[in-house]
């Protein structure tokens, strides 16, 4: 093993300073520093990688006098008299402590009284320090040099999730997400995802059910999450592991719009995955006023409208085109008769994928057919097996045959991507970006799952486990606006860099003071973003 710093050249011109290790006369990527557009960005990133390598090499080769030169090893190490016990890290409290009071939860000292400060720092904790409350434990007798019994913990969870305190909580974190993004809600996104358990143990809420990460053996409890345009979040919901997806929005909204008295004035456009939104769920959003938008696969719609669009001309990338749809989803010519909007958009790119798919996948059937003579249609697992019709030889034996005609069809429609919706205030290019705004969702749950380690769940009892994603909830809300300063103010770091960073910012304790040690300048940066003027 061979750990050094490379510099990557991109091919959009950029640099990305990256520490590598040769193994097997090849190299792999060990950690990105980050991506540098100027020389001052290079500078610092190369400082920051020279930091981190001396980390990894002492991680990886654990020897503690470990120097790079001989002569080296034969010298005494002087200490200096300030001991360790007398620098106290800081960097929680000073950058997301101080994040969590500017939420601006000050009812919520009342509400909790001597609880507040746990409360504070299971939320910190969980961006700085994720991990098991018993590791909460350990965070807050060697960080903070209190020692806390669990069970006081656990007791302070088990009253959390009150009913009282969670509507205040979401209530502090929906108001704050409202100025941030200019004190109205024009849209929002939802979607659900699915988060497991340690324990193989089901009960009413921990159950088996189908799994977005692929643990098909492990009890789960799913998400619902309601977010802004970037990302900022404003409620949510949990729900037993195995209820069908599609039936949590409706409930979701309700209580969205119970908890923040949302009149017809102000309700948002929503936003979510095709699958989510059904056709219950679009008649409940019709009945209670709400604007909406969804993708529409295309090659899944009606004959007429596939004929129809097959038909139209899409020469150019981001070309769009508009179809009007009468309440039974058929074509009508004006927008006096319409009550939904079809809005289609093309792109080159995606028209080639299509293509190349159909085409490998149509050359597996193929194959399939000619080497298992014997083979039912279902038996085959492709989704292209539509393109499949049966029929019966002279000797009476069932044969398959392409059906060229609906191969066809499905060539004109390559590259062309639907959205549905029944606003027809919004431009073509303000319906699709907000529909490609939904990636922010998707965006959030993975923040939450690998950043905040919101999963595996180590609880058992249900108030502890709501308890665990209230705060979770709370420390991505503190996290997410933390990450979005940072980009706004172009500091090209990883997040994993930035949280060691502020790890590393100390304080001196002297005569029951603290005297905080002066912030290098990425710890300045990263300060002066997060709380300019």
């Amino acid at each position: 093993m061979y750990l050094h710093i490379r510099k990557k050249k991109n091919p959009s011109g950029s640099i990305s300073v990256q520490i590598i290790d040769r193994k097997n006369r090849g190299y792999k990527v060990i950690e990105t520093i980050g991506c540098a557009k100027s020389e001052k960005d290079l500078n610092l990133f190369l400082e920051l990688a020279n930091i981190r390598l001396k980390e990894l090499r002492k991680e990886l080769y654990p020897h503690l006098f470990d120097f790079a030169e001989e002569e080296k090893k034969e010298k005494e190490i002087e200490f200096i008299s300030l001991s360790n016990d007398e620098l106290v890290p800081i960097g929680d409290e000073l950058i997301f402590g101080r994040m969590f009071e500017e939420l601006g939860c000050k009812k919520l000292k009342r509400l909790l009284k001597n609880k507040y400060e746990i409360f504070k720092n299971l939320v910190v904790s969980r961006i700085l320090y994720p991990g098991s409350k018993l590791y909460f434990l350990d965070y807050m007798f060697y960080f903070k040099n209190k020692e806390i019994d669990k069970n006081i913990v656990y007791r302070f969870l088990d009253t959390l999730y009150d009913e009282k305190i969670k509507l205040k909580i979401e209530k502090c974190v929906y108001e704050s997400t409202i100025k941030k993004v200019g004190g109205r809600l024009i849209v929002c996104f939802y979607d659900v995802t699915t988060l497991h358990f340690e324990s193989e143990s089901e009960d009413d809420l921990r159950i088996i059910g189908f799994s977005k990460e692929g643990k098909l053996n492990r009890p789960q409890i799913q998400l619902g999450l309601f977010t802004t345009t970037e990302g900022y979040p404003l409620s949510y919901d949990v729900y037993e592991g195995n209820k069908f997806e599609g039936h949590t929005l409706k409930e979701n909204l309700e209580n969205f719009q119970r908890k923040f008295n949302l009149d017809n004035d102000i309700k948002p456009i929503v936003v979510a995955d095709r699958g989510m939104l059904n056709k219950d769920n679009l008649n409940f959003l019709e009945k209670n006023g709400y604007t909406y938008i969804i993708g529409a696969k295309i090659k899944n719609l009606s004959n007429e409208i596939k004929e129809y669009i097959a038909n139209l001309n899409f020469q150019s990338d981001n070309q769009t085109y508009e179809i009007y749809l009468d309440e039974n989803n058929h074509i009508v010519q004006t927008k006096k008769l319409a009550k939904y909007r079809l809005i289609l958009s093309y792109s080159i790119q995606r028209m080639k994928k299509d293509r190349y798919l159909r085409e490998k996948h149509l050359n597996k059937l193929k194959l399939q057919i000619k080497n298992s003579p014997n083979l039912t249609k279902e038996k085959l697992k492709s989704p292209y097996k539509k393109y499949l019709n049966l029929e019966n030889s002279n000797d009476c034996n069932i044969t398959f045959k392409l059906n060229e005609e609906k191969i066809n069809l499905d060539e004109k429609l390559d590259g062309i991507k639907g959205y549905l919706t029944n606003d027809f205030k919004l431009s073509h290019n303000e319906i699709i970006t907000h529909y490609t705004n939904l990636h922010f969702i998707e965006e959030a749950f993975r923040i939450s799952k690998t950043d905040l380690r919101i999963r595996p769940i180590y609880h058992r009892l249900e108030d502890r486990i709501k308890a665990h994603i209230l705060v979770s909830f709370v420390a991505y809300a503190i996290y997410r606006d933390f990450t979005l300063k940072i980009k706004k103010h172009n500091i090209k770091i990883t997040r994993k860099i930035l949280r060691d960073l502020i790890k590393h910012i100390f304080a001196i304790k002297t005569d029951n003071k603290l005297l905080p040690l002066k912030l290098s300048n990425v710890q300045q940066q990263i300060y002066d973003a997060l709380f300019e003027n």
